[in-house]
């Protein structure tokens, strides 16, 4: 009995009538529900919204994220190279071209 009741499609169904009277028991609890203009406007903690876009466009989010790639896929190669005790020339030259890289896109 206890094989069956751990098979995927019955324990979804327990689970599934589990949830519908849960579901259902906390609505009736919860009341009858009334319609303001508070509950249908955007929630900003309190504030007005702004007026003006932060950040207008994706440039800033594309400098980031190539930022990070950069540094993420260098860290990448970096460890299937086997940097370990002796640090060949390639390695070294990798580092200095990764980092001159990451600086031209810190600089701009």
């Amino acid at each position: 009995m206890s094989d069956i009741l751990l098979t995927p499609p019955i324990a979804f169904l327990i689970f599934l009538l589990l949830v519908s009277a849960l579901s259902g028991m906390g609505r009736l609890l919860a009341g009858p529900s009334q319609q303001t203009e508070m509950k249908s406007s955007t929630y900003s903690s309190g504030e007005a919204p702004p007026t003006e876009m932060a950040a207008p466009g994706y440039r800033p989010f594309f400098v980031v994220a190539l930022f990070f790639a950069i540094l993420h896929l260098g860290v990448l190669v970096l460890g299937v190279g086997g940097f370990g005790a002796g640090v060949g020339v390639g390695t070294a030259v990798y580092l200095v071209g990764l980092a001159l890289a990451l600086l031209a896109l810190i600089v701009g």
